[in-house]
């Protein structure tokens, strides 16, 4: 069997307490491996960590935008939105040198099953880039992240998309032996850009 699988890592400052580095490890064991994945980019945070923002975007890993204030979007006025959707856009230009269109995650998943924010952010040039498994990394210890994400991909099967953070210790703890093991199924590991089908809204 084999099937391709999109690991997506959400870089965003993290809303509880955690160790630093995680997204310099990730970034490291992405490398090492040889895998390329898709980083969807709070603005702020890339304001705040401009040289590992940098390293995703030199070393070919697909950029999104993950809005700038990483605040639940159905919340913002319509001006608001663009203004926060534009001003990440923006950051992520200067800083890593890329454009993040068309694609979009909302933070916290927040308006991803939502028309008007659908409809908000098509008119930006955007789609909601959602996921099919979520290993609930920033609450879970590494070994429950690994069998989640192992075991989801290979019960989702080809196109899968999985949702992780850069932030969460266990995220990088976990990630080496994801890697291995999904290769070992018959993964292989493909940016969102080159799947066929995206998963637009999915539940937590």
């Amino acid at each position: 069997m084999t099937f391709r699988v999109a690991l997506t890592f959400d870089a965003e400052h993290p809303d509880r307490p955690t160790a630093p580095g995680v997204a310099e490890v990730i970034l490291t064991i992405l490398e090492r491996a040889s895998v390329r994945a898709t980083f969807f980019v709070q603005g702020r945070w890339a304001e705040a960590y401009p040289d590992t923002a940098r390293r995703i975007g030199r070393a070919g890993h697909l950029v999104g935008n993950h809005s700038h204030y990483h605040a639940r979007m159905p919340l913002f006025s319509p001006a608001g939105f663009a203004t926060d959707v534009r001003a990440a856009e923006t950051v992520i230009g200067d800083v890593l040198g890329v454009d993040p269109r068309p694609w979009f995650r909302c933070p916290f998943g927040a308006g991803q099953d939502d028309p008007a924010v659908a409809a908000a952010l098509a008119s930006l040039g955007y789609r909601e880039v959602g996921w099919d498994v979520i290993p609930f990394d920033w609450e879970r210890p590494a070994s429950e992240v690994e069998t989640g994400v192992v075991d989801g991909a290979i019960a989702a099967g080809d196109g899968t998309v999985v949702l992780l953070h850069a932030w969460p210790e266990s995220t990088g703890a976990a990630l080496p032996a994801i890697l291995q093991r999904l290769t070992d199924a018959g993964a292989t590991f493909v940016r969102v850009d080159e799947l066929d089908r995206l998963p637009y809204a999915a539940s937590t």
